[in-house]
């Protein structure tokens, strides 16, 4: 992965103490020769535990909350990329706590970018969800808002060197993320019987490398508005289940509120203006003018009409050997 538009950089990571902001963390100081990364995020602990695993001069830890613009604005302070990282997930949670979600998600988002662009941040990237597309459920929703804000913001903010750039990558379930699917599987050996919602539902894959690899080529390639799209696999869920524990006996519980069947990533409307390059596609925004993104044009191509990328029309598909090979060493340990 090439890490040279972090070199010599000052990195903020919000919402840094999660799965993705974790790990993210640990590559980049291993892999990169950035200047700083701070670690921004409310949980204490976590904050506490992190310092402990990871000794680095360059690291330092930031306590705060998107949802306070004047602690943003002090931690931006000569900043010159943000990660924002920072949401709150659980969709049964967020269902019972809607305005909370609003609160972190979307206006956490607003506050963001305003403080980036207050702050001369040179870029923000936006991480997302393949539930924001179509949303059926308040988590959903809350990040869609959180994607439209994060592309119709360079509207307002001229086009030209030295302005802040703000655009977002989308992806599916990440493949050994804390509380995910994988990681309970793998480390509750015990349980002899799973619940699953439908034999036939399926979800999008990704692993942490990819997802850095994806960051990575938006920071490197962002002229602002634009959303990231990877060419990830898809796989069933009762496959995933065979893969992780053969034989474990499951018991079909229906959909559950505020679920999917299948998940999407790009959808008709925006294959419309979207382009396909190697190893993702390109979201190009329909109201920025499209002098901005020229390269993608020259080196991407269009999009067959009516095409949508689609967890059960999807053409990569995950198989047990490949996801067993996708497992860290340590996930490995514990099959």
């Amino acid at each position: 992965m090439n890490t040279k538009i972090i070199d010599n950089k000052v990195v903020l990571i919000t919402g840094g103490t999660g799965s993705f902001g974790k790990n993210f963390a640990k590559f980049l100081l291993e892999n990169s020769k950035l200047k700083k990364l701070i670690i921004f995020s409310r949980d204490e602990l976590k904050q506490s535990q992190m310092r402990k695993e990871l000794h680095d001069e360059r690291l330092r830890f930031f306590l705060g909350d998107v949802r306070e613009i004047d602690r943003l604005q002090q931690a931006f302070r000569d900043v010159d990329i943000v990660i924002h990282a920072a949401a709150l997930k659980q969709v049964p949670t967020l269902e019972y706590n809607p305005f909370e979600a609003i609160k972190t998600n979307i206006l956490g988002s607003h506050n963001v970018i305003s403080a980036a662009i207050d702050q001369k941040v040179e870029k923000a990237l936006l991480i997302s969800t393949d539930k924001a597309v179509h949303p059926i459920n308040l988590y959903g929703a809350t990040k869609m808002c959180a994607e439209k804000l994060f592309t119709t913001e360079n509207s307002y903010v001229p086009y030209a060197k030295g302005q802040t750039k703000l655009s977002s990558v989308r992806y599916g379930n990440v493949i050994g993320s804390r509380g995910s699917i994988v990681e309970s599987l793998l480390k509750n050996r015990v349980v002899k019987k799973v619940q699953i919602t439908d034999p036939e539902m399926t979800r999008f894959w990704i692993t942490l490398d990819q997802t850095f690899a994806l960051v990575l080529f938006a920071l490197q390639n962002m002229e602002g508005g634009e959303l990231f799209v990877p060419k990830i696999p898809s796989m069933k869920l009762v496959d995933l289940f065979n893969a992780l524990r053969p034989g474990i006996k499951k018991e079909v519980i229906g959909i559950r509120p505020g679920e999917k069947l299948h998940e999407i990533l790009l959808t008709e409307q925006e294959a419309l203006h979207a382009l396909e390059l190697e190893k993702c596609f390109v979201i190009v925004p329909e109201y920025l003018h499209p002098k901005r993104f020229e390269k993608y044009f020259k080196i991407g191509k269009k999009i067959a009409k009516n095409f949508r990328f689609t967890s059960n029309t999807n053409t990569a598909w995950l198989l047990e050997a490949n996801l067993k090979a996708l497992l860290t060493k340590e996930e490995k340990n514990l099959l």
